[in-house]
């Protein structure tokens, strides 16, 4: 199998600079869908989060053109979003706060959403296709100054000890196609809940895998040498190379959503003209488990090397990552199935309903798979609380939120008719002297309305 190079630095720094060109692409456009979900007319877009949204909704069917979010973030690197957009010689390296730990993450996700419909096919029971293009990266537990003197170079007289416990990264492109169904289930006079599951056919381009569960070290500033300690593995799965991904040569696997909406529907009616739609519900809970399930990847190579041996510095500049390990590090190579786990995560929202379309919203997503085990990508785990006033063709909500390994984060979006754009961040991003995390979104869609429906 042909193998993709990769010198030592791209490994450990090749999402830094997906990082930085995220926030540069801020100047072009917005992507994310934190807040818009919450939405009672986000339509396909809800059922992302919980397939239990198909059913019961304001529309008749609704169509998405193509929607783009993106997430970024690091709790190593901090910038000023306002003066990268404003001053054309931003330098990261001189203008970026830095905040090397003994356990730095970086993590994102790029997730477009391509043609994908929804459709109510009775009273009782709904169904969506959805398609995808998503690519997942996760670099967990990294000693920041390890990372530091990778990315930058080693100084020579500047001595640093490092230790990374369960040191792992994932980098993963796969798309998928998903088929939902959702249907009531429980009605009363006050009293609604309803299912919903999402099959999803996964078919994966490829990814890469770092994983270390124990590396330790010194480097020697006189002597330009880098004494490590414990083991790492490494594996490049289907040929992956970042510069140019391709969907040629896809491995399959198989994904399964699941979610339950309970409302309260002591009506609260805003508007007594007949014919048009009431306020469903005072108060929803609804719960999802997304992304369960994998990629397995037949015939994918595995490299575990012993880590234990000292390295002249300057090879981490001129030198492959592979190379650098043969030469340094006993090795052995197994070749056989390789599975990367999906970032199962659980979703849990509230909404509490104010009055004259006004609703004030919570969403928890808790990632279930840990950052310290296996080869797989995870979620941050996040709360957002997002106030909106919704309409038939207007949405305003302003999502504020806790994210982990960042800080508190205020974003604002908006819901045009069949044009979505917003963020959960641009607000504290626009601010802030100190970002460390950044997501956009923009969808076009056709909204098809129910015919009772005209608020």
């Amino acid at each position: 199998m042909k193998q993709r190079n990769y010198k030592v630095k791209d490994v450990f720094c090749l999402f830094s600079a997906l990082l930085f060109g995220a926030f540069t692409l801020t100047q072009l456009n917005a992507q994310s869908y934190v807040g818009n979900v919450m939405d009672n007319y986000s339509g396909v877009h809800g059922v992302i989060v919980n397939p239990a949204n198909v059913f019961d909704t304001p529309f008749s069917s609704d169509i998405n053109l193509v929607s783009a979010s993106g997430f970024v973030g690091s709790d190593f690197i901090g910038i000023s979003i306002s003066d990268l957009l404003s001053n054309g010689d931003f330098d990261f390296d001189s203008d970026a706060e830095r905040y090397p730990l003994a356990n730095n993450h970086f993590f994102g996700n790029i997730d477009v959403l391509g043609p994908s419909f929804m459709l109510n096919i009775g009273e009782k029971q709904s169904i969506a296709l959805t398609t995808r293009v998503r690519g997942l990266f996760n670099l967990n537990n990294i000693d920041g100054n390890l990372y530091e003197r990778i990315s930058d170079g080693f100084e020579i007289g500047n001595d640093f000890n490092f230790d990374s416990s369960n040191l792992n990264t994932t980098i993963h492109v796969f798309s998928e196609i998903g088929l939902t169904y959702g249907r009531e289930i429980l009605k009363t006079k006050d009293q609604f809940i309803k299912g919903g599951i999402t099959l999803k056919y996964l078919m994966g381009a490829g990814g890469l895998f770092v994983d270390s569960p124990e590396l330790s070290g010194n480097y020697n500033g006189t002597t330009n040498f880098l004494t490590t300690q414990g083991s790492i593995a490494y594996g490049n799965i289907s040929d992956f190379d970042s510069d140019s991904i391709e969907f040629s040569d896809l491995q399959s696997g198989f994904g399964v959503d699941l979610g339950f909406v309970y409302e309260f529907r002591k009506r609260m009616i805003d508007d007594t003209v007949q014919g048009k739609r009431q306020q469903q519900y005072k108060l929803k809970f609804a719960v999802a488990v997304t992304d369960i399930g994998s990629i397995n990847y037949a015939d994918s190579e595995r490299t575990e090397y012993d880590a234990t041996g000292t390295v002249n510095a300057l090879e981490f500049e001129t030198k492959d990552l592979d190379e650098v390990l043969e030469d340094n590090y006993t090795g052995t190579t197994t070749t056989g199935d390789q599975k990367i786990l999906l970032p199962t995560a659980m979703q849990i929202m509230a909404d509490y309903y104010l009055g004259h379309k006004w609703y004030l919203g919570m969403h928890t997503s808790l990632s279930m798979r840990k950052s310290t085990s296996g080869i797989n990508n995870n979620i941050i785990n996040t709360a957002t609380l997002a106030p909106r006033w919704e309409s038939k063709w207007i949405s305003v909500y302003s999502p504020l939120g806790l994210r982990q390994y960042g800080d508190l984060a205020w974003g604002l979006g908006f819901r045009l008719g069949p044009l979505t754009v917003g963020s959960g961040s641009v607000l504290t991003n626009l601010i802030s002297e100190n970002s460390k995390n950044a997501d956009f979104y923009v969808g076009l869609k056709i909204p098809l309305y129910k015919k009772i429906v005209s608020n």
